[in-house]
Parts: C-alpha cells; structure tokens; sequence
C-alpha cells in the first residue's frame, strides 16, 4: 500500500483534491489531516478497521480517547448532551484550538467514548481543510493527534510525515507545515466550565 499525497492549499482547498480525500475516507481509508493545533490521524466513526489501524499506529490502548472533528455545532445534539447556556458559550467561541469534554449521548461510537465519565471530545478546529472535508463528507471525523510512539512532540511537517507513514495510511495531505501547539482542553461540570489544560485556545473567556 502507498498512500496518495495530496497537497492541498490551506485557505482555499482545491475541490478536486478534497473530493478525492473524502472517497478516500468514505471508503473506510485512514488519513492524515492539518488542523490548527498539529496533524492528526482521522477517519470516518463506526469504520472499525480504520480505528483499529490508527491504534496500531499510534501504539495506544483500547481505552485511549478519540476526538470527533465537526464544522459547526450541527452535530452538537447528536453527540453530546448540553443546555442553553452551554451551547453558547461553546458557539462564540469556536472555530478555534479547543477540545470541549462533554457529556456523551447514546449516538457515540463506543471508541469516542470515556466509558468511566462517559463524556465525548469535541472540536472545530480553525482549519479551512478540515472544515471542507467534513463538509464535504457530511459527517465528523474520529481523529487523534498525530504523536508517533516514542515521541513527546506532535508531527507538523507533512513531508517528515509521508517519509515514515507512507505505508501505512491510505491519504496524506499537505497542507503546510503547522506550529504543534496543544489545544485548550475545557470540560463542562454540571453545565459550568472546568479548564484542564491551556493551550492555543485563550482560556479566558472560559474563566469565572
């Protein structure tokens, strides 16, 4: 197997190539995707092999957490059980380098899931690529930070990327080297939000 590496322009994504990457994914492939914090492994929910192949990659357990990537709130009812007053917080503050921890529904993919909190991980990411192909699949990604086993740092050259990954996941795209910055990590308590990690995302407005 070789993946197929695409070079894809960052703020205005060739709908040629996104087309391509999303056939790709939808046929149950493993990707390679920037977003606004690193690159990340991603591929559709409820593709089981996919999922099982980005463990393999990642060198992570079974109970390792995935990260649904949305374009908007859409999704938001679906996946995660939130009030008023929480979905507007989230709202006017997105898109942007946040993961927000929320209560899960029964929709999510067991693999999504905290089964000890039951919560789920969500993001839209401030990424014109990642926001084309989820519009364009019409459905979120599974993804995780793309960190290699052995390695502290998240991979931001999509060259290095292709160099050492190449055989193993079916589409690569360039869209650019990205400074690896972790994100804002904010998990909602009873409808209040608890900051547990700052990264890119400014935590202040999540701050009481």
């Amino acid at each position: 197997m070789q993946a197929e590496y695409l070079s894809v322009h960052p703020d205005n994504p060739q709908p040629r190539n996104i087309k391509k990457i999303c056939e790709i994914l939808s046929s149950g492939g493993v990707g390679v995707i920037p977003t606004d914090s690193a690159y990340a492994l991603c591929c559709l929910p409820g593709q089981k092999e996919a999922v099982e192949r980005i463990a393999r990659i990642r060198e992570i357990s079974k109970h390792h957490n995935f990260t649904l990537l949305c374009r908007d709130l859409s999704e938001l009812s679906i996946y995660a059980k939130v009030d008023n007053t929480v979905f507007r917080l989230i709202k006017n503050n997105i898109p942007g380098a946040y993961t927000f921890i929320l209560p899960a529904t029964k929709e999510v993919p067991r693999r999504l899931l905290n089964e000890k909190r039951r919560t789920i991980g969500i993001r839209v990411p401030a990424n014109a690529i990642v926001d084309a192909l989820v519009a364009g699949l019409d459905a979120p990604l599974m993804s995780c930070t793309l960190i290699l086993p052995e390695q502290e740092a998240p991979e931001s050259d999509p060259v290095d990327i292709n160099n050492k990954l190449h055989k193993l996941v079916d589409v690569i795209v360039d869209g650019g080297v990205v400074d690896p910055r972790p994100t804002t990590v904010i998990r909602f308590e009873e409808g209040s939000p608890v900051i547990r990690r700052v990264g890119a995302g400014d935590p202040a407005p999540f701050e009481s």
